[in-house]
């Protein structure tokens, strides 16, 4: 065999391997998918349903429509969400946009701080941080719900069951971005700040104009990985978010795996709602979310 046929088998077998891999990770989805346009609410188990039917897209849009009660005789309903579950997710895309940006402002700004100012007790603070991240958020639901119940007694639109709350939540898990932000801020050259306060500009002022547009992938890294992990956090939001028409997606699809009759149909429906916005997310971000994870700014 000579060297020709030697690579062609290897560039053979190894897009094979790789056609294999994408179809093992693609088929959950596509079952999950044709879940949501199967006829009942059996669970996924086909990649394509035996009979296509728009009534569980229908339920989670709030689209009134007709499901039959009894085979045998014929009977049907109009189905209709007392709340519609469009508006979970509606709730969690609008706290996840707000958490997300609110992050990108706390952490931005105290990345800056530990990257280029110096002050007593810097080091110990990182480490402090680092240590808090280390605990998952799930250990605090107590906590949260303590806290909360009290900043309701003196402002309500702040405390339990309410949007605001779980964002001042949410903003709590910061640590884990400063540390990311700082380390991309470290590795630009500080002589470019340096020129412009040499220029007349402020330290504010090279930070907004200088520092900010030349970590642009850093915050796109910063702002997509917040917003996938809020859309699909479960835990706190249950806890803290009490009634149906307050829920996030995550709460309200969790709603439809009763104990007694798991509605699989409308499970997946809103599992393909959520994945959208991530997907455009990603597709709108991807070249900052490479960069941004693999590459600095100016180097020394």
């Amino acid at each position: 065999m000579n060297l020709e046929t030697k690579l062609k088998t290897r560039k053979f077998f190894a897009h094979l391997f790789l056609i294999l891999f994408i179809l093992m990770i693609m088929t959950p989805f596509l079952t999950v998918i044709a879940s949501s346009f199967s006829r009942g609410h059996f669970a996924p188990s086909k990649l394509f349903p035996t009979e296509i039917s728009l009534n569980h897209w229908k339920y989670v849009l709030g689209i009134p429509h007709e499901e039959v009660v009894n085979i045998t005789t014929g009977e049907t309903r109009i189905i209709k969400a007392d709340v519609v579950p469009i508006l979970w997710f509606w709730n969690s895309i609008k706290i996840s946009v707000i958490a997300s940006f609110g992050i990108l402002l706390l952490s931005g700004t105290c990345a800056y701080a530990f990257a280029r100012m110096k002050f007593a007790f810097k080091e110990q603070t990182m480490t402090g941080l680092l240590i808090l991240q280390m605990f998952p958020m799930v250990l605090a639901l107590v906590a949260f719900y303590t806290i909360l119940e009290f900043i309701g007694q003196f402002a309500p639109s702040m405390g339990l069951n309410t949007h605001a709350g779980l964002t001042l939540i949410y903003l709590g898990g910061v640590s884990i971005y400063i540390w990311m932000i700082k380390g991309y801020f470290e590795t630009i050259s500080t002589s470019i700040e340096e020129s412009a306060r040499i220029d007349g500009a402020s330290p504010f002022q090279a930070f907004i104009m200088i520092l900010l547009p030349m970590s642009a992938p850093i915050f796109a890294v910063v702002f997509i990985l917040s917003f996938i992990s809020y859309m699909s956090e479960y835990p706190v939001a249950s806890v803290v978010l009490q009634t149906g028409e307050k829920w996030t997606l995550a709460v309200g699809a969790n709603s439809f795996l009763y104990e007694q009759q798991k509605l699989w149909g409308r499970f997946s429906a809103l599992a393909v709602l959520s994945g959208i916005p991530i997907t455009v997310l990603f597709i709108i971000c991807q070249r900052f979310l490479v960069s941004g994870l693999t590459a600095g700014g100016v180097k020394e």
